[in-house]
């Protein structure tokens, strides 16, 4: 049994005449051994932790060719209470260290003791070596960490009258657990549903929305990319007419998000619309890189300009401050002590002197933290 291994693990190597004989030997060492309360709770069930939020993987399930809906059990001090739309970090260990991404919920927060997990569904990123892990090579029964659910890209209860929903490729993956929440709880808006996504085979959760459309929940039209062109603004205008007049939240890449900012601002309109962020966009924003000291010279590493300094401190085993890991929460933030970082979503540079937030700045030369 594996609690009776972890129990027995400071004397595996010892040489016994039984099995009482171990565990005596086990008990002996585990009373004059100092460990954390961590360690009696991880004996018990590898779930339990008074410093951090555990989870086991329950299922992972392929959506498409290159994405999966991963569900997770979360073990003790989760809340579910969270809203629709917000995301959640996950750490899962590869080569020794524990790698963090934040990913939105797509599932609904429980409502009874047996939906007591969590999913998230994740597109495998050509660059991104977790993303394509997560969707290809995570097992269940993988223990990963967790953050708690965090984030403001969330609808208002009650529900606007009408409501634009715009989204392409991962984008849809908040707006999906926003639309499961509201055919649960058989709320009805006018709801448009305007989805972007390269071929139909692309398409997350293609049933569910023609469903959701069937059954008079929302208004559904999906963009085939490769075929019918991107989203523009003279096809906005076409698709939704109104979209000025409609409370909009929308998710996707930097290209769609900053066309609808610029349509919204036109029309005096730019309170109505919410956007979310996705990962960041790197590597138009220079190549610098350089050597990142992190408080002292001994704790050194040297990093790429697309790497950031967050990233750059966990390979150096720096511990730092983090959250949200996009650029939202600020609870990276640290201060510039000497060089020069720049910010790998608007290329802003940032120098010493000025406090910075580690997960979207990357180095442009030498640079040192106060940490």
């Amino acid at each position: 049994m594996a609690w009776r291994e972890r129990f027995e693990a400071p004397v595996a190597q010892i040489a016994t005449r039984g099995r009482r004989a171990k565990w005596v030997r086990a008990a002996v060492a585990r009373v004059t051994t100092p460990l954390l309360p961590d360690d009696y709770l991880h004996l018990a069930n590898p779930l339990w932790s008074a410093r951090e939020l555990r989870g086991r993987v329950v299922s992972v399930t392929r959506e498409t060719d290159d994405a999966a809906t991963i569900v997770i059990r979360p073990g003790w001090g989760f809340s579910f209470d969270y809203q629709s739309g917000q995301y959640i970090g996950i750490g899962v260990l590869m080569d020794g260290r524990w790698t963090w991404r934040s990913y939105s919920l797509t599932s609904v927060p429980a409502v009874s003791s047996s939906e007591r997990t969590v999913a998230v569904t994740v597109k495998a990123m050509p660059e991104g070596f977790l993303s394509s892990h997560l969707v290809s090579g995570l097992a269940p029964g993988t223990v990963v960490r967790l953050a708690a659910p965090a984030g403001e890209f969330v609808l208002p209860d009650p529900l606007p009258a009408r409501l634009l929903l715009v989204t392409a490729g991962s984008g849809l993956t908040p707006i999906i657990s926003m639309l499961r929440s509201m055919r649960r709880r058989g709320g009805r808006a006018d709801v448009r549903v305007i989805h972007s996504t390269p071929t139909p085979q692309d398409l997350l959760f293609g049933d569910e929305l023609t469903a959701m459309a069937d059954e008079g929940l929302i208004d559904l039209h999906v963009q085939c990319t490769r075929t019918d062109g991107k989203l523009t603004p003279a096809s906005l205008r076409k698709l939704c007419p109104d979209f000025a007049d409609r409370d909009t939240w929308a998710c996707g890449p930097a290209g769609l998000l900053e066309m609808l900012t610029e349509q919204f601002d036109e029309v005096g309109a730019a309170e109505r619309l919410h956007i979310e962020r996705f990962a960041l966009e790197r590597g138009a924003v220079g190549a610098e890189g350089g050597v990142v000291t992190f408080g002292t010279p001994d704790r050194q590493v040297e990093v790429d300009g697309a790497t950031t300094l967050l990233e750059a401190g966990e390979r150096a085993g720096v511990l730092m401050p983090f959250g949200c890991r996009m650029g939202i929460c600020q609870s990276c933030v640290v201060m510039l002590d000497k060089g020069c970082v720049r910010d790998l979503r608007s290329g802003v540079e940032h120098v010493e002197g000025e406090r910075i937030q580690t997960c979207v700045s990357a180095a442009a030369g030498d640079c040192t933290l106060d940490v």
